[in-house]
């Protein structure tokens, strides 16, 4: 039985243009520039005619963080914005899940990863965007910051840069499993965050970590091929081949030692298979 997902995910490390007058901080920044980040999310689900479902639930401004996308999506010409403003579990009822059927595709805004996770797990919501994803050609998963992050199967929802080296520094979970044998982090190279996606590889070596700059994200197709766009960098991190690690011995709150860690640094047109585990230098067409 073939696995491979017909969808696309698009990852995005946060703070992509929105084309904002005024320059704002954290997940909502940026001055807009035609070629964006949501250019290609706009591209990618079809053109202007697309129907994005907007999930703001990671949010804890959502109708602020709504407004924002749809003035910033209206000047990509595209008004059909179905906003899914659910903040709890008694939210996600059976009328969601038919708009959700009706979209061309999921944008999930930043705010709290572990909200997602425990919003949506184990609701018919969350199993028919996974199930679109996997079965529907044109089918898009976005999602910035936040709604980048739950992507994996593993997902990061705490630690701070400076304890990332330190074992416990970095907590994580089970997140909403788009994509199998990756950890992806945001906000990456601005908030200094190597460390925790060292540990979080570190802990759990068969997975590929993806930390994503701001202005930054990647287009995964059939959950293998992994196209950077935006303005800044992706970085990979690669356990495969380490060949020494204390991780499982040094004690909670120390420490610890690691050989043969891989890193990737991926700029805009260049691409990495996930599964063969392999950096192409070969540039991507505009």
């Amino acid at each position: 039985m073939d696995n491979t997902p017909k969808g696309k995910l698009i990852a995005i490390g946060g703070a992509e243009d929105k084309g904002t007058e005024k320059e704002k901080h954290g997940s909502d920044g940026g001055t807009f520039i035609e070629d964006s980040i949501l250019r290609r999310v706009v591209d990618e689900m079809g053109g202007t005619s697309a129907r994005i479902a907007l999930v703001t639930t990671a949010s804890s401004i959502p109708q602020e963080v709504a407004a924002n996308y749809i003035d910033a999506f209206g000047k990509l010409g595209v008004t059909d914005l179905d906003i899914m403003d659910i903040r709890d579990r008694a939210d996600v009822r059976p009328d969601m899940v038919k708009r959700l059927s009706k979209a061309t595709g999921v944008m999930m805004s930043g705010g709290n990863q572990l909200r997602l996770t425990t919003i949506f797990g184990g609701t018919a919501f969350l199993e028919l965007m996974k199930r679109r994803y996997r079965d529907e050609p044109g089918f898009v998963v976005a999602g910035t910051s936040a709604g980048a992050m739950c992507m994996s199967s593993t997902m990061i929802y705490q630690g701070h840069s400076s304890t990332g080296l330190i074992k416990g520094g970095v907590k994580m979970t089970t997140g909403a499993s788009f994509i199998y044998d990756v950890i992806i982090d945001s906000h990456f190279v601005q908030r200094g965050r190597f460390s925790r996606l060292t540990q979080s590889v570190a802990g759990n070596p068969n997975s590929i970590g993806i930390g994503l700059g701001e202005d930054t994200g990647v287009v995964i197709t059939q959950g293998d091929h992994m196209e950077t766009i935006g303005s800044g960098q992706v970085m990979i991190f690669d356990g495969h081949e380490i060949t020494y690690s204390d991780f499982a011995d040094v004690e909670e709150g120390q420490p610890f030692s690691i050989e043969g860690m891989r890193v990737h640094i991926i700029s805009k047109g260049h691409s990495y298979s996930l599964k063969q585990r392999a950096f192409s230098a070969v540039r991507i067409p505009a």
